[in-house]
């Protein structure tokens, strides 16, 4: 009775550490997405003119996309090669320690242009935790339920994004609140990064008390493991490498538009306080964070594609309403533009773990769902800012932007189009339960 009781409170376990440890490490690069944009160009580039600064640290917010991939091939090769949780705990240190850095890191005023290279390191070492983190997280959850939930249970990794991103934002729309701006330039902006190193304990304490995964511990039991899951992802997965990485593509895009630069346009386009977009970011976070879980279960019901298809064309149609919406300057409008975003979103983003993780064979799982997911990451959420903020001064409108994300979203329709079949699986007519998860 006791070891049935552990059984079913296993996979709990498992939800609750990856969707605490997913909603730390999306704090942190949350956390320096917004403060790129509202005070970073003013703290470490100042010697230029306003928007060259945000291009600038908009910049810097990109290198931890491109570092993504590497943490990605690096971790996933050990979470292939020797277990998916001592490589959790290792990315979620990293991770933690690089944000509270940040919070200690003397600016350009102080260090002149060691500060900004040093904020560049910082990033880099928090784009590898992340590249390592949503991998193993989702594939944990996922090989620690049945077939018929994988849908759910790796949506709940998923759901640290918006969590993630409520923190970040109500941490500093709170500061934004109670602070004067000379006093959060100053050093009220430095607080939210050094709670990281609080949070991170917090993190550690979880995963500790998880178990490794039941999948993986049958692939080694039965000597099956990749002595180089990044060659055999390439030669044995290219379909599902390039599915997921066009599937994620338009996903990111659209999100890193609705949620991040929604305050440059907010702030500096329609010179607005920025209480207005940290406000309106927060709710439609706290929305999304409810529905990640019954989109990611809908998926489990009627299919992955569907949901995600569903998403990608309520997404692409709003494009075109979000920012006639945010010109207005209503705060009411403002909040409706990101929370109905959002909703799209979410459709893409419940079902997308899981979809991402079923194109690779367990042994190579943690490998091939990280390096889709985090390449297509660079193409995605690491350029959107900097394009969206170079589209608009090139053009003089964000309708060009609104392009931009319905052409990154046919692009996730391709991918979704190529797609294998995502029912769930079931074990082949003579073919042993543990053979078949193991293939699976």
């Amino acid at each position: 009775m006791a070891q049935q009781s552990e059984r079913h409170l296993a996979p709990r376990r498992v939800i609750l550490a990856g969707l605490v440890g997913t909603s730390l490490e999306w704090y942190d690069f949350f956390l320096y997405g917004s403060a790129a944009a509202l005070v970073f160009g003013k703290l470490f580039f100042p010697s230029f003119e306003s928007m060259t600064g945000t291009l600038l640290a908009f910049a810097t917010y990109a290198v931890g996309f491109v570092a993504r991939p590497l943490g990605g091939i690096v971790f996933g090769h050990f979470g292939d090669r020797v277990g998916r949780r001592g490589v959790l705990v290792v990315t979620l240190v990293l991770m933690g320690g690089a944000t509270f850095a940040i919070g200690l890191l003397p600016t350009y005023a102080t260090w002149g242009a060691a500060a900004p290279i040093l904020l560049v390191a910082l990033r880099f070492m928090q784009g590898l935790g992340l590249g390592g983190e949503w991998g193993g997280a989702v594939v944990m959850t996922m090989e620690h339920g049945g077939a018929e939930r994988r849908g759910l249970n790796a949506s709940w990794p998923q759901v640290g994004v918006p969590a993630g991103n409520l923190l970040a934002a109500g941490v500093l729309w709170l500061l934004n609140s109670v602070l004067t701006d000379s006093a959060f330039l100053s050093w009220g902006w430095r607080l939210p990064f050094l709670l990281s190193g609080v949070l991170v304990f917090v993190g550690l304490w979880i995963r500790f008390a998880v178990a490794e995964s039941p999948r993986f511990a049958e692939v080694e039991g039965a000597s099956a493991t990749a002595r180089m899951p990044l060659i055999e992802v390439l030669t044995k997965h290219p379909r599902g490498l390039l599915v997921a990485m066009a599937a994620r593509v338009g996903t990111d895009v659209a999100f890193y538009v609705f949620t991040l630069y929604v305050l440059t346009y907010v702030t500096g386009t329609v010179k607005l306080p920025r209480d207005y977009a940290l406000s309106a970011v927060l709710i439609g976070s706290a929305v999304q964070l409810a529905l990640i879980p019954l989109f990611g279960a809908l998926s489990d019901r009627i299919g992955r594609r569907p949901v995600y298809a569903a998403g990608a064309i309520g997404a692409a149609i709003w494009a075109f309403a979000f920012f006639p919406l945010l010109d207005t300057g209503n705060r009411g409008a403002i909040v409706l533009a990101v929370v109905v975003a959002l909703i799209a979103h979410a459709a893409m983003y419940g079902p997308q773990a899981a979809f991402v993780a079923e194109q690779f064979s367990t042994r190579l799982r943690y490998s091939g769902a990280s390096m889709g997911y985090q390449i297509a990451g660079i193409l995605g959420g690491a350029l959107a800012p900097i394009i969206a903020v170079k589209l608009v001064a090139s053009t003089g409108t964000a309708t060009s932007v609104s392009i931009y994300v319905l052409a990154a979203l046919l692009l996730t329709g391709v991918g979704l189009a190529f797609a294998r079949d995502d029912r769930p699986a079931q074990p082949e007519s003579g073919a042993s339960p543990a053979a078949t998860r193991v293939a699976a």
